[in-house]
């Protein structure tokens, strides 16, 4: 089976279609199929023996679900079947999915070989039928598809997209990988080492080289319902912050963003009031739109895996908006979003020369990157891309060092799960060491500068 025996769910007819080699749902009209060259049914049972109702010998109805025509069999089981036929060896149309209702918590796999001949003698004599089982979860999850959305810079991966491969494996089933752009073959080549994909999906046109939400969306809507998934991933960056919501607004379903965890395939758990709560949401739109937090899993490995490479649809419809052009600052230092070691300076510095004087020479002792409070940032003592925080930068490094930051909930929203911090203020009541592994009361100005040349020796 295909053919799911599981008593009870289907009729004695069953027996004889399948003695027969043909099958035909009751509902439909279509040919007959044949349900060990087509077929493959999952049925969740609550009882693995029920009496087999006897039939009449030429009837022509085949298999009948349950539910409509048993009273006495659907009083004691309920049921979930998917009747999916694998590829057709004939010329015969692939018929669709058939879908019924569960509420139960049982699952029956694919019976194969030796299991359908003994699954089929025992219900032509009308004994209990042996049953392999799997948990309700395990068999859901073979239904699963889901698409992760890879954001790309000069032919790299964004860690956030490689994060999104990490969650997508948490919900099981197949994951496909979409990444759209100038010259994306080479990254789609790159991508489909990547482990935990299946398949990576690219589409090769400079139009979307940028990621500019407005020409984006509608790609990646069409590769959406192209593919049938039932959960579209991204990473929770400037990029998937700005191209999810656009997306879930054309599928016209809603939006679950910064997840930082997954109980099952409709729940999630996203922080909430610069994560004083934590909130556990559960949507029945399908598909799920879905931000992933980067620092809340841990990146996919960029080697060993052997997905295949596929070209996407590209709808080629008329762009409205043209990149002009970008100013970014330079810097040999590492990057903020990604960096192993952060220091980080707050408005404890009072002023930006002391900030300049103090924090730059510490990150460099560390190889480090550097970041800045809210305040310090409002206050002038660093550029904006350095902010970390709720409305900055979420940053999760092995270290992670500030000085003169009190620990205001907003700058916590966007460092605590930093594997190591550590913490330098004056006030030895200060926020920041409620979180701090490593604590330090004094004056900054003394103890950093001190730090500085223990590192450095």
């Amino acid at each position: 089976m295909a053919l799911a025996s599981c008593a009870g769910v289907v009729y004695s007819g069953i027996c004889r279609s399948v003695h027969l080699g043909r099958y035909r749902h009751a509902s439909t009209t279509g040919p007959l199929i044949n349900p060990i060259a087509y077929m493959r049914i999952f049925v969740a049972i609550a009882t693995l023996q029920v009496k087999i109702r006897k039939q009449e010998p030429g009837d022509a109805s085949g298999a009948r679900y349950l539910g409509k025509n048993s009273s006495a069999i659907a009083a004691r089981i309920s049921s979930l079947a998917l009747l999916e036929p694998p590829s057709p060896t004939d010329d015969r149309a692939r018929p669709p999915p058939l879908v019924f209702s569960s509420c139960s918590s049982v699952m029956v796999p694919p019976l194969r070989s030796g299991l359908l001949r003994q699954a089929t003698t025992c219900l032509r004599q009308n004994r209990p039928t042996p049953v392999p089982r799997v948990s309700r979860n395990a068999a859901i999850q073979r239904l699963l598809s889901t698409l992760a959305v890879l954001e790309q810079r000069d032919g790299k991966l964004n860690m956030s997209s490689l994060a999104s491969i990490s969650a997508a494996q948490k919900l099981g089933g197949s994951i496909h990988g979409f990444v759209a752009g100038a010259n994306t073959k080479q990254v789609a080549e790159e991508a489909a080492k990547v482990q935990g994909l299946e398949k990576v999906i690219y589409v090769d046109n400079a139009a979307y080289d940028k990621g500019l939400p407005e020409n984006y969306a509608p790609l990646l809507v069409d590769n959406i319902k192209k593919g049938g998934y039932t959960h579209i991933l991204a990473g929770h960056s400037a990029f998937g912050k700005n191209l999810m919501p656009r997306v879930s607004a054309l599928l016209d379903v809603q939006q679950l963003s910064d997840i930082t965890g997954i109980e099952s395939e409709d729940t999630f758990i996203r922080p909430i009031y610069a994560g004083n709560a934590i909130l556990t949401v559960k949507t029945a739109d399908t598909p799920k739109i879905i931000t992933v937090r980067g620092t809340a899993f841990d990146a996919s490995a960029t080697e060993g895996g052997s997905a295949s490479i596929e070209e996407g649809v590209d709808p080629k419809a008329e762009c409205l908006t043209e990149w002009v052009g970008e100013d970014l600052a330079k810097t040999d230092r590492p990057d903020l979003a990604t960096a192993e070691k952060v220091v980080s300076g707050g408005r404890g510095l009072k002023s930006k020369e002391e900030f300049d004087r103090l924090i730059p020479p510490l990150a460099d002792a560390l190889g480090a990157a550097i970041g800045a409070s809210r305040a310090a940032v409002d206050s002038g003592f660093a550029d904006n891309s350095l902010q970390v925080g709720q409305t900055g930068k979420n940053v999760a490094p092995q270290l992670y060092l500030c000085a003169g930051i009190s620990g205001a909930i907003q700058h916590l929203a966007g460092m605590k799960d930093s594997k190591v911090i550590a913490a330098i203020n004056k006030d030895a009541d200060a926020p920041i060491f409620q979180v701090a592994d490593v604590g330090l009361v004094g004056d900054l100005f003394e103890l950093v500068p001190e730090l500085t040349e223990k590192v450095k020796a």
